[in-house]
């Protein structure tokens, strides 16, 4: 597969492009925000650095993902985790701090390229949660799921999630009869069930809850999981989405 390094340190640069090559992979590398925006459509997966010269990271993350749904792993030294919630509700996969275990990062490339898009459900009418098997459409209140075309309408309105926070929607509108353990969506989604240690899923869950506005179309399971929920309509403005809202099932916030 051909990755776009973007890694302004020249050790930094050689030692990843190394490890992809060992790998089989073909790497362009760059060094600047515009170099990557260039050469981002050739790319099948991105490692990006958010301490580049000519631009913010996380604002160079914002703009590919406007042209680019290739996955997308950070890789920095920005360890905060203001930085780390900002990172992965800009739309990216993972997010790795330096130092790294080579070995580590090679494993989530492995990851992220192994994620599914979103595959049909058998969702049956369960409350206010009704699927359409024919044209793959899931309603819960008056939120839409269309698992073919990957689109979120409330109200009628569509609804801009990043690529993996439609994932982790689309697979609990899948089967929204069911409560999905945290391992089982970090092992469907992110490849890792180990990745329950991070807040990964939390950061995506609360992202879905910000942009649709309805804090309870994902219902939190407290100690096992996540299901999709079935939020009345008209259910109120969207939480502050700088704060995670990951509620109970209770509605009140853990």
């Amino acid at each position: 597969m051909h990755a776009l390094l973007v890694e302004d340190d020249d050790r930094m640069a050689h030692a990843l492009g190394t490890a992809l090559a060992q790998r089989g992979h073909s790497v362009r590398r760059v060094g600047r925000a515009l170099d990557a925006l260039r050469h981002v459509h050739e790319a099948e997966f991105v490692l990006l650095d958010l301490g580049l010269p000519d631009l913010d990271g996380l604002e160079l993350l914002r703009r590919l993902r406007t042209v680019c749904d290739a996955p997308l792993i950070v890789v920095t030294a920005r360890c905060e985790e203001r930085d780390i919630v900002q990172g992965l509700r800009a739309g990216a996969d993972d997010y790795v701090v330096k130092p790294f275990r080579m070995a580590e990062l090679m494993a989530r490339v492995d990851s992220v390229r192994r994620r599914s898009a979103a595959r049909p459900g058998s969702a049956g009418p369960t409350g206010a949660v009704s699927g359409a098997v024919g044209d793959r459409i899931v309603r819960s209140g008056d939120v839409e799921v269309d698992l073919a075309r990957r689109t979120v309408t409330v109200a009628g309105g569509e609804i801009r999630l990043t690529r993996r926070e439609f994932d982790v929607l689309a697979f609990l509108a899948e089967r929204p009869d069911e409560v999905h353990a945290r391992e089982e969506i970090l092992d469907r989604i992110w490849g890792d069930a180990f990745l329950g240690v991070s807040r990964s899923l939390d950061v995506h869950v609360a992202g879905i809850r910000a942009k649709t506005g309805r804090s309870r179309l994902v219902r939190t399971v407290r100690g096992f999981g996540y299901q999709l929920g079935a939020p009345p309509v008209g259910s109120g403005p969207p939480p502050d989405p700088a704060l995670p809202d990951v509620r109970g099932p209770d509605g009140g916030t853990r």
